[in-house]
């Protein structure tokens, strides 16, 4: 399955939930890093008070959301960078952010790229994850995934399987926006420590994973 097909054949929710488990992947032009997503968030489009493109906004900083589905979207918060992926058909914006990845290729380079910061604090945070990529820029916005140095593996006999997938409300999204700040669209593998704010307490031996 091509990447457009994958992220414009189901609904954005349905799409963010079966990325659990993928490997995502960047290549630098001499390291591969990455990891198996762990943590990923739906914003469904127009009438999502939380996403970019809520009530038809659309100007140069959120094109990516309008292009169809398998399109970048990189967006950036202060000196932070996000990754998301387009979903649905052209000039439908809905998308999905990826939040967390467990790391297991090209760890060292993400733990320089990361300024010596390892562990859990590697990529459990969508911003941690782009540092750790060594990505300090929008170059790849508005590219397809089939042309970008990113790729997540769409192969199931890759994906690594979730013993149980929860859901939660957005994080960061505001309660001003009560309706939508409580929609569960927050995905993620129970007890695995890269999902960003997730308690040790809660932490499994398996990371989660069948």
């Amino acid at each position: 399955m091509n990447y457009s097909t994958y992220f414009s054949n189901k609904s954005t929710a349905a799409i963010t939930k079966d990325l659990i488990g993928r490997p995502l992947t960047y290549n630098d032009g001499q390291n591969i890093m990455g990891g198996y997503i762990v943590e990923a968030e739906a914003y469904l489009g127009v009438k999502d008070r939380a996403a970019h493109s809520y009530g038809g906004h659309r100007s140069p900083a959120n094109e990516g959301l309008y292009r169809k589905g398998g399109t970048i979207y990189i967006y950036a918060q202060r000196q932070y960078f996000f990754f998301d992926v387009a979903t649905q058909e052209y000039n439908e914006p809905q998308g999905v952010l990826i939040r967390a990845i467990e790391p297991v290729w090209g760890i060292e380079q993400m733990i320089k790229n990361r300024a010596g910061k390892n562990g859990v604090l590697l990529t459990n945070g969508p911003a941690k994850m782009m540092q750790a990529f060594g990505i300090h820029s929008k170059k790849w916005n508005l590219h397809l995934l089939s042309d970008s140095p990113f790729k997540i593996d769409l192969d199931d006999n890759h994906k690594k399987w979730a013993k149980e997938i929860k859901t939660s409300a957005r994080i960061g999204v505001s309660q001003s926006e009560l309706e939508w700040a409580n929609k569960k669209l927050r995905y993620y593998t129970a007890g695995n420590p890269y999902v960003s704010r997730m308690k040790k307490s809660a932490y499994q031996k398996d990371n989660g994973w069948q």
